[in-house]
């Protein structure tokens, strides 16, 4: 196994699972995020403001229509670019092992794949866990009524998605592992415990 796919909605602890387990197996570590854009989290830190573009892109379509959106770009934009990866690190002997995770990573889009050669697992959280990150990156409070808006909307996203991704893992028998009690060492452990790398 060359390849280990951590998938799960934003703010679920991906990068920083991600990373503790590139660093424990000294494989690199890679975000979809960096493949390919997307409007993104609806706030920057300051002096930077967010475009309007991205504003309006969370004020005027519903929920519903903003995963549709999401899911449309990571199947055109993402998915090929995950497949390419996952190709050339799974046939190479000689190329290190990698780390892919991302929201980017949908439970439907990994029904092809070989899982003698992959492992997979898709984060979950409550709730709650994902409003009080979200809400503490963002700087929640410190917000205009119009950029909290932005923010509801990007939370509602993002605790909708979770949910849908939940159905499919659990409706395709993938691994699904709840983060909500755990440290980020912990839940590598028991990543690597259930893709058959340890015991925790």
């Amino acid at each position: 196994m060359k390849v280990i796919l951590i998938g799960g909605s934003s703010h679920v602890g991906k990068s920083t699972i991600a990373t503790a387990l590139a660093a424990k197996l000294g494989w690199t570590h890679v975000s979809t995020d960096s493949l390919a854009r997307h409007p993104g989290r609806p706030w920057r830190s300051a002096p930077d403001k967010v475009p309007d573009d991205v504003a309006e892109h969370y004020l005027c379509l519903s929920v519903e229509e903003l995963i549709e959106d999401v899911i449309r770009h990571y199947r055109v934009n993402v998915w090929p670019k995950v497949e390419a990866i996952i190709a050339s690190h799974s046939d190479n002997t000689s190329m290190n092992g990698v780390v892919l995770e991302g929201s980017a990573l949908w439970p439907e889009f990994a029904t092809s794949l070989d899982f003698d050669k992959i492992g997979a697992v898709w984060l979950t959280a409550s709730d709650e866990l994902f409003r009080q990150r979200i809400h503490t990156n963002s700087q929640y409070i410190s917000k205009s009524i119009r950029e909290q808006t932005t923010i509801d909307k990007f939370l509602e996203r993002t605790i909708a998605y979770n949910a849908l991704m939940v159905d499919a893992v659990n409706r395709h028998g993938f691994t699904l592992l709840d983060v909500q009690r755990s440290d980020a060492m912990d839940i590598a452990e028991t990543v690597l415990a259930k893709l058959g790398f340890g015991k925790p």
